[in-house]
Formats: structure tokens, C-alpha cells, sequence
């Protein structure tokens, strides 16, 4: 049956309008089902050839506007394979290599597990850690391999709040790849595993309990701003297997570790087991393994292909975060991760007087501040360092990165 509006007949008038007048006119017309979890993970041996993914949206130089939302539909770039999915096991299975090996037969983004290099490695390669012989004791560098050498570093409460920050920021990244691209992401580890170590270094008796309250209130004060993951993996193996695995891999640093202690990894355990398995499996599909003496990635990519991402309905908690009622529910949520990282990470902002270990005292700040800010490359922001490189710094209208941990 015909329509017609104020003398319009709608079906050819619409019949004579461009391709972009279409997509403006109807992208609000109806609700979008949950997209972002369609119903199985397809390898990239069994994957259509003919079938193309879309030009990525250059969502490091570019915002994604209003304007470009009407133009540039989020769910139209989602494929069976625009997932999250993180790894995590226990110390010495294999993560790194098993994650790249998923991503690579997934065709989807690997993304490293996150360290302190993020924020001790300026933008122009100097290494922020030189200075420690300048800097009070309290207000060093700390990183995985200081923690290593003394868990008992005044600094290791700071290292555990740092860490979840750069996870937190790269899960952001994450969301944003995904959204923009309509390529899936495999992260070795992810912020939201992160409490387990927060735990085991507070009953080793690492951080006191005020940092680690301190801790969990930056976790529930961010952690609702981003989307679960839609598969968790977790490689399990005993610890007395661990211990071995850690003598294999022959580094120095964690052979001769007081932290690499059958407690502490028992521990570990024990935290993942009983709170990140139970509660990651609430929102999220999760798959575990004895990988003790290894394993075959190709079997967890059958597993995976098996699993139906589909199949939940409006009341189920899991997949939640994946079923939007509409398209501009989605661009909503793509327009917070690719523009509005700066404010997410500001979040971070809370004012904690109960944790000594998390404090400076005013003198310390002031030298940390002499000493940090005046280190090569870092006089001016990033962009302006004319005698590292940067070319017309007076001419320069804004920063050529969205975000970076040195502003």
C-alpha cells in the first residue's frame, strides 16, 4: 500500500534520493538486535574469500562526529568475528604465544599484555627509569621486574594501581579498534582480571589493606564504563608445573625471584579460580583448559566456532553489553571510546589520604617534578621538542595523538 505525506509519494520519492540520503533518513528507523554478538566465531581458513571487511576508520588522527554516525553506520562494519576475547592462566602457561597463535587463525588484533613501558618510555625512546638516582626512594620507578627482585618495594602498592590504569586504557583501546574497524581483538590479559594479583600481593602481605581499598575503589569508579568481553580463555596448570615452566624459560629475574614463591602462586590461583572464573563467566562466555604440558590452538578455535553468541535473550546477563536497541545507541558508545579517552582516563582522579604507600610528601612531589619534567624530551608536550625532532613546533595547531600518558 502506498504512503503518502503532505502530496509526497514516499516509495519513489525515497527511490530518487542518493545512497547517503538513504542512510541519513533511515538510520534511526529500528532497533538493532545484538549485533555485537552474532552467532559464531569463524576461522580465517573457513571464511568467505569474497567477502571483504570495510575500509577502517582512521580513529587515531580522526574523531568520529555526529555527522559521520549518519554516514558511517557502526554495526555495518561488525562481521561473526568482532569479538573480544582475553586470556589469562596461571604464571609460565604460555599465554603470549597461545593468544598470538588465536589471534593469527582468527584474523583478529593480538594485543600484548600491558606494562610499565607505557609510561616510562617517552615518546621520543628515553627511558623515564634512568633517573631513579636523582629521585627520592619512595618516588622511583617501579615495574614487573623490579617488583620481582624486592616484593617488598615500597612502590609495589603504586604498581599494582599503574598496571590497572594501562589496562584499563588499553581495553579502550580495544573497544575502540573493534567499533571502528569491525576487527575482533585478542588481549593477553585485561583489566578486568587484574584484581587476582591485587589479592594474592595483599594476603602475601606485598600492599596493605588501605591500598589495596584504595585499589578497589579506582576499579568500581572505571570499570562500568566499558564493555565486558565476549569470551574469556583461561590456560590452568598446577603450580608445581608453573615453578617448573619458570625455570624453562631460564630468566634470570624470575628463577631468582622471592615473588615467584609456591605461596604467592597458589594464591594467584586461588583468587582466579574463585572470584575471576565465577565472575567473568556471569557476563561473558569463558572457556578453560589443562594446558599443563600444552595444547593444540586449532581445537580451541573448533571450541570456539561452536559456541553461539546468539543465542541469549533480552534477559540474560550475558552478552548485555552487546545487545544496543539502536544504531545510534552503538555510535554512542563508539564516539565515547574513540573521542573521549581523555575523559574516561581522568577518572582515575580520586582523592585517597589512608594509603601512605599511594603518597608523597610535598618536598618529594617537587623534586620528582624538577627532575621528570626537565629529562630529554619532556621540557615541552609531545610535538613541540624541537631538538628531538619535531619539526615546526610554532606552527603546530594541536598534539599529533589523542591520548598519551605524558600530558
Amino acid at each position: 500500500m502506498a504512503v503518502f505525506i503532505a502530496g509526497l509519494y514516499i516509495p519513489k520519492t525515497m527511490g530518487q534520493l542518493s545512497p547517503i540520503c538513504r542512510t541519513f533518513l533511515s538510520v534511526h528507523a529500528s532497533p538493532i538486535p545484538a549485533i555485537g554478538s552474532r552467532r559464531s566465531v569463524c576461522s580465517k581458513l573457513l571464511k568467505d574469500p569474497n567477502v571483504t571487511r570495510r575500509p577502517p576508520f582512521p580513529y587515531m588522527e580522526k574523531k568520529y562526529t555526529l555527522l559521520r554516525s549518519w554516514l558511517d553506520r557502526t554495526t555495518h562494519r561488525f562481521d561473526e568475528n568482532s569479538k573480544i576475547i582475553v586470556v589469562d592462566g596461571a604464571v609460565g602457561a604460555g599465554k603470549t604465544a597461545f593468544a598470538k597463535q588465536l589471534a593469527e587463525d582468527l584474523d583478529m588484533l593480538y594485543m600484548p599484555e600491558a606494562n610499565m613501558d607505557a609510561i616510562y618510555i617517552n615518546p621520543y625512546g628515553y627511558d623515564m627509569r634512568q633517573l631513579d638516582p636523582q629521585l627520592p626512594k619512595n618516588i622511583r620507578s617501579i615495574d614487573i621486574k623490579k617488583f620481582l627482585d624486592n616484593p617488598n618495594d615500597i612502590n609495589v602498592a603504586y604498581l599494582q594501581v599503574e598496571l590497572y590504569r594501562i589496562k584499563f586504557c588499553q581495553y579502550i583501546d580495544a573497544l575502540a579498534h573493534l567499533m571502528n574497524t569491525g576487527q575482533g581483538v585478542v588481549m593477553d590479559k585485561s583489566c578486568y582480571s587484574d584484581f587476582v594479583y591485587a589479592d594474592a600481593l595483599v594476603k602475601e602481605g606485598y600492599i596493605t589493606k588501605p591500598a589495596r581499598y584504595v585499589y578497589q575503589e579506582v576499579v568500581n569508579h572505571t570499570i562500568d564504563e566499558l564493555m565486558r568481553p565476549h569470551l574469556a580463555i583461561y590456560l590452568d596448570m598446577p603450580v608445581t608445573k608453573s615453578l617448573e615452566k619458570i625455570k624453562e624459560r631460564g630468566r634470570d629475574y624470575e628463577i631468582n625471584s622471592k615473588a615467584n614463591s609456591a605461596s604467592f602462586l597458589t594464591k594467584l590461583e586461588e583468587s582466579y579460580k574463585r572470584n575471576y572464573l565465577k565472575q567473568v563467566s556471569i557476563h561473558s562466555e569463558l572457556l578453560i583448559y589443562d594446558w599443563s604440558d600444552g595444547g593444540d590452538v586449532e581445537v580451541v578455535v573448533e571450541d570456539i566456532e561452536r559456541i553461539d553468541f546468539d543465542k541469549y535473550t533480552l534477559y540474560d546477563e550475558r552478552m548485555k553489553d552487546w545487545r544496543l536497541p539502536k544504531e545510534q545507541a552503538w555510535a554512542d558508545q563508539r564516539m565515547k571510546y574513540t573521542n573521549d579517552k581523555h575523559q574516561l582516563m581522568e577518572l582515575f582522579n580520586i582523592c585517597r589520604l589512608d594509603a601512605p604507600e599511594l603518597m608523597a610528601s610535598g618536598n618529594d612531589c617537587e623534586v620528582f617534578n624538577q627532575v621528570w619534567w626537565n629529562a630529554p624530551g619532556m621540557k615541552y608536550a609531545e610535538g613541540y621538542n624541537a631538538d628531538y625532532g619535531d619539526s615546526n613546533p610554532l606552527m603546530r595547531l594541536k598534539r599529533p595523538k589523542k591520548f598519551s600518558f605524558w600530558e
